[in-house]
């Protein structure tokens, strides 16, 4: 992000992540002497505090919004990655139409291609990483699942009133839905970034991304999923949880 002196401003003020969930609030940042903004601190729920590089902060009015470091590595390799394919290939084109020596073009080609073997390496680790993500969002899902049909369980029988059942739903709907979101992120970087190791054209591109966060906007009228819901459903009926 653009270094900005008001950036001091938001010390003490809550910081989210891009899905809206509150992961701390600002401590305070680091500055180089020349006055840079190198680092933000954030104190975590649970009093901890981490360390970000403040690239990674964006300020949204009141706002502080802690951006995926794992989608800007990945954006990262995904320019990185073709711009030295390209420049190898251009560099190739000269040696055949005898612009340079081979020994300079040897030279030249180990240089471009040890960084690109190097930044594939990275980038495969990254996409590792994304997957335990993706594994981490689909266990999400599934224990917010059993806690909907626990919770529907429970208010039909009488154990929960209204007002406490509809609470505690609107908080599980929220986190479904920003999960959701959070898994599809994370497939539509991780197919990205595959497709440039494999020297292919992205599949899905950013405005599928917008299409899948319209498509899990919170409703006025609150509506239960019904799929997991009569799944899991039988599932207790069976085991006699």
């Amino acid at each position: 992000m653009s270094q900005n002196p008001n950036l001091f401003l938001s010390i003490g003020k809550p910081v989210k992540d891009e899905y809206g969930r509150v992961i701390g609030r600002v401590a305070s940042f680091a500055v180089t002497p020349s006055g840079k903004f190198d680092n933000v601190f954030i104190e975590k729920g649970d009093g901890r505090f981490q360390k970000q590089s403040v690239e990674h902060l964006k300020l949204d009015g009141s706002e502080a919004i802690l951006l995926s470091r794992i989608k800007s590595e990945s954006t990262a390799f995904c320019d990185q990655i073709p711009l030295i394919w390209r420049k190898d290939q251009a560099l190739k084109e000269l040696l055949n139409k005898k612009k340079i020596s081979q020994e300079l073009y040897s030279e030249l080609h180990t240089s471009f291609d040890g960084a690109l073997t190097q930044l594939k390496n990275e980038a495969q680790v990254l996409i590792e990483e994304i997957d335990k993500e993706i594994n981490r969002c689909a266990e999400e899902t599934k224990t917010l699942n059993y806690a909907l049909v626990h919770l529907e369980i429970e208010h039909a029988i009488g154990k929960i009133d209204d007002q406490a059942y509809a609470t505690a739903f609107d908080v599980i709907q929220d986190n479904l839905k920003r999960i959701n979101v959070e898994k599809s992120d994370l497939e539509l970087t991780r197919n990205k970034l595959s497709n440039i190791l494999l020297g292919e054209s992205p599949k899905q591109t950013e405005p599928s991304i917008e299409k899948a966060k319209s498509s899990t906007t919170p409703s006025a009228s609150p509506e239960l999923p019904e799929p997991p819901v009569v799944v899991y459903v039988k599932e207790i009926g069976r085991t006699g949880i």
